[in-house]
């Protein structure tokens, strides 16, 4: 191969687990950043190889299943205003079937998917039976997760305002989430719940509102096969509880495959995968709505206990205030009542068939079938305080169904001409149609209490949506191999029915070459020897379609009179593929018997006509368009050294990856000086995340001081520093990345563990400003007793002497400088451990067992270094590009640990 490929087998990813097996892959591979969100069992990850090169679509890569592309599409994300994760699609897949996950990194690899592949592939292989051997193996993982508590909140002052604790019901009631009151001295305090608790610190509040989540995993799986075919199905189970109660998912999978030859020269291949998960109470993120995670700002001598039930059952069920805000609902209140319930139903299928017409040619027909079944239901509960009259609401009864259609032939002809020259070439044809359509009802104020139908509010509404995409594609492929010398080339010709007719279509070549040197030094001290090199084209379509024409929508009436209406952004009959060209160099060696090994890659990638969202004057009568003038840049280095320092009785083999990349944008709009275009922000709304040309993607703007010019910051009239500029403080995407893996065994016994690590990340923490407005923060500390006089000068240049009481200056220090707010995300961790023993041969002998192991596993287990104070530097909210940086709202990190039980009979 001419470019660069990494393999993790199935056995990694399905000891200690992930239920989204793709954040299984994090520190494994060089090249590859995954990230999850803290979103709770089967939440989205987000994926990307050598960088991210979409301003507004996904740059995700292609998922591929033993050949055939499945669709990963997110299927919901929160964002400032709150919403909850609702996964994606390599989440639904069961990693006691895959027998190996391929990461192709580069656009050669992967020009032959065509443009969805134009970050990358990840190939899943799932696993098959054997010729001649009937085998029955049982797996189970039980796995225990538990909220890991990173505040750390000051603990001398308690709740109240203006420095005074609450007197009452109804001003414990308006400051549960304000720690701004008197010295903690233990003296009997009145709560919001009308009892009187000490006024004194309580520190397990984490600890005690979020549960210890069981996670049990039950996989019966039979294989085997004959002369002519084999076979494997496999049946499994996962229970995921959320460690936020009443919440978690039910999945349920059946995986069959089989291959047969019909004759000698015709056979069949069958794969289908059917999902069946309920997911029960996704949590909102986020925002304060409907938010649990709330329970984080706490004042600091409340117990989370005293807010139990959540609403007052005399009063219809009201919910119970606990802070000054009705929009943040009461968590226990969510725990009890909220309903935000999905289903899914899925079938992942593709059938092939292939006929030899003499050994050196082939034809190869396949169809491939992914179709999922969405059914969401989510209800404001009657109750809830800021609904009209408390009477809840009916947010989604929502059904969608989503298809994945591909089709395709291949000719290939393989022929060695003599013993030292062989031809590999192949040509071929596919279609592409990809549907959605959904349909909405919502509607206000449930009329009978907690009867929760559309046909019980007395507002209805409803909403239609549909998708189609098709992408009809001819492509073909070569292989020359001379000796020790291969040279490749592809080209696939792509035509996008979401652009206008006349530039709908692109042609995207690539041409690689490796070189096996070790063949021509024949020394003894080198095991193999490759230097490979590649350069490719790859394209893309909008992230969206329907963007080059005008399209009018019919809206909810008003009075009985039908509305109409069309989209603000202007559409462009214009429109290309943008492109995406990469060029990349490696070697490849192997020393010492092949017990040291090393892989080194540089990558050189740009974009251009990037599909973006310009800003247009309001006069106009829109507000955007979207044009070809963006252009990004990614570049970088991958490394990965492996080895077996000891090969004995003992054995310990050792890998260590690292990447370091370089991103940046070139063009927005290709004005000289163009504004940044921001992509997402943070529920304060005082920051954002944006792209700025000349910054890497994903950029954290944040407010800073104001400041002279002398670099001293400018107090106000007031006392607080003033806002000053608002400026680029980073990426949220880390630019070097990595991890290291160990695996010892001696005799029957065996133990691995993986410590991953990213650098050079930011993260936009609303933790952190909420613990600064509310007297949480530590730094909050200072000027409690005397006041706080902010360091710097006033407008006319004198030094600041003005005294602010802390209650005052901190909040609206917070609020003007969102700087304060922006942490760095770097960190190192302690991702895994597997302890494992298998049972000798010996004692099965006279068993119906072929084998037996069992496995003590942990995931997420230390922290080793980290910079964020009250966070983890991995919570996030969302796993969109968009949103990459932002923190706050999400659900607790949570520590793993269980076993994992083998057992394969004879």
């Amino acid at each position: 191969m001419g470019y660069s490929v990494s393999k993790v087998g199935g056995e990694v990813l399905n000891v200690a687990r992930e239920s989204n097996v793709a954040n299984s892959l994090s520190g494994r591979v060089s090249g590859l950043n995954v990230a999850g969100t803290s979103g709770g069992p089967g939440s989205s990850a987000r994926i990307n190889i050598r960088g991210v090169t979409s301003f507004s679509g996904s740059s995700s890569p292609l998922i591929v299943i033993n050949g055939v592309p499945m669709d990963n599409t997110n299927r919901g994300s929160s964002g400032e205003w709150g919403g909850a994760d609702q996964g994606d699609g390599i989440g639904n897949i069961n990693p006691d079937d895959i027998e190996t996950m391929t990461v192709l990194k580069g656009s050669t690899a992967s020009a032959l998917y065509g443009s969805r592949a134009a970050n990358g592939v990840i190939q899943i292989t799932t696993k098959s039976g054997v010729k001649g051997k009937t085998t029955i193996e049982y797996n189970t993982n039980l796995q225990f997760d538990r909220a890991v508590d990173n505040t750390d909140w000051q603990y001398e002052y308690g709740q109240g305002t203006q420095g005074k604790r609450p007197v009452d019901v109804a001003s414990a009631a308006l400051s549960g989430r304000n720690s701004w009151g008197e010295r903690l001295d233990g003296t009997p305090t009145i709560q919001s719940d009308g009892q009187l608790h000490p006024y004194s610190a309580v520190k397990n509040n984490i600890e005690n509102f979020y549960r210890t989540a069981a996670s049990w995993t039950n996989t019966l799986a039979i294989s085997g096969g004959g002369d002519r075919g084999t076979y494997r199905l496999s049946l499994s189970n996962l229970d995921g509880q959320s460690i936020l109660r009443n919440s978690g998912l039910d999945r349920k999978t059946v995986n069959f495959n089989t291959s047969y030859e019909l004759t000698k020269k015709l056979s069949f291949n069958l794969m289908a995968n059917y999902i069946d998960q309920k997911d029960k109470n996704r949590p909102y993120l986020s925002d304060a709505v409907m938010n649990a995670n709330n329970i984080t700002f706490l004042a600091t001598n409340v117990d989370q206990a005293s807010l139990k039930p959540g609403y007052d059952a005399t009063n219809n069920g009201l919910e119970r205030a606990w802070s000054d805000d009705i929009y943040a609902t009461n968590p226990w209140f969510v725990v009890n009542q909220f309903k935000n319930d999905n289903t899914r139903r899925r079938l992942i299928s593709a059938i092939s068939a292939r006929y030899q017409f003499f050994d050196f040619l082939s034809l190869q027909a396949r169809i491939g079938y992914d179709f999922s079944s969405d059914r969401r239901f989510t209800v404001f509960p009657y109750g809830t305080l800021f609904s009209s009259n408390g009477e809840g609401s009916l947010e989604a009864l929502y059904q969608g169904t989503r298809l994945e259609l591909n089709t395709d032939a291949l000719l290939s002809f393989s022929k060695n001409i003599n013993d030292d020259f062989s031809i590999d070439a192949s040509v071929g044809g596919n279609f592409r149609r990809n549907n959605s359509e959904s349909t909405r009802l919502y509607g206000g104020q449930f009329i009978v209490p907690y009867l929760y139908t559309p046909t019980n509010t007395r507002t209805r509404n409803s909403e239609y949506l549909y998708s189609a995409l098709e992408t009809p594609s001819v492509y073909y492929t070569a292989d020359f191999s001379y000796k020790y010398l291969t040279l490749s080339t592809t080209g696939r010709y792509d035509t996008f029915s979401s652009l206008p007719r006349g530039n709908r279509s692109l042609f995207t070549p690539s041409v690689s070459a490796s070189f096996v040197f070790s063949d021509l030094l024949n020394t003894p001290a080198l095991n193999y020897g490759k230097i490979r090199a590649s350069y490719a084209e790859t394209s893309g379509e909008p992230a969206q379609p329907y963007q080059t024409a005008f399209y009018y929508n019919v809206n909810n009436p008003i009075n009985g009179t039908p509305r109409g209406s069309f989209d603000a952004k202007l559409p462009n009959a214009n429109l290309e593929p943008f492109s995406l060209n990469e060029f990349e160099v490696g070697t490849e060696m192997k020393f010492l018997d092949n017990r040291l090994g090393l892989d080194v890659t540089y990558f050189d990638r740009k974009t251009e006509g990037e599909i973006v969202s310009a800003s247009l004057s309001s006069s106009t009568g829109f507000t955007s368009r979207s044009v070809n003038l963006g252009s990004t840049s990614n570049r970088g280095i991958e490394l990965m050294v492996s080895g077996t320092p000891i090969r004995s009785a003992f054995n310990w083999n050792t890998s260590f990856n690292f990447t370091k990349l370089r991103n940046e944008v070139l063009e927005i709009d290709q004005s000289e000086n163009p504004s940044p275009l921001q992509t997402g922000t943070y529920r304060p709304l005082n920051g954002n995340i944006s792209i700025v040309k000349g910054l890497p993607i994903a950029q954290v703007m944040a407010y800073d001081y104001k400041r002279d010019a002398n670099g001293n910051v400018i107090v106000g009239a007031n006392g607080v520093p003033l806002r000053g500029d608002l400026k680029p403080m980073g990426s949220g995407l880390p630019n070097l990345y990595g991890g290291w893996n160990n695996d010892f065994s001696f005799k029957n016994f065996n133990l691995s563990f993986l410590i991953d690590f990213k650098y050079n990340n930011k993260v936009l923490s609303a933790t952190e400003h909420y613990s600064y407005v509310r007297g949480l923060n530590q730094a909050t500390l200072v000027g409690r007793e005397t006041g706080v006089v902010a360091a710097g000068v006033k407008e006319d240049g004198s030094v600041n002497e003005t005294v602010v009481p802390a209650y005052i200056y901190y909040p609206q220090l917070a609020n003007n400088v969102s700087a304060v707010s922006v942490l760095d995300g770097s960190f190192i961790k302690f991702r895994q451990l597997t302890l494992g023993y298998s049972l000798p041969q010996g004692i099965l002998t006279k068993t119906p067992f072929q084998a037996i192991s069992l496995s003590l596993v942990g995931r997420n287990l230390f922290t080793l270094m980290k910079h964020t104070d009250n966070i983890d530097p991995e919570n996030t909210i969302s796993s969109l590009v968009t949103y990459a940086g932002v923190e706050g709202g999400s659900l607790p990190f949570a520590r793993t640990y269980g076993f994992t039980l083998n057992v394969k009979f004879k």
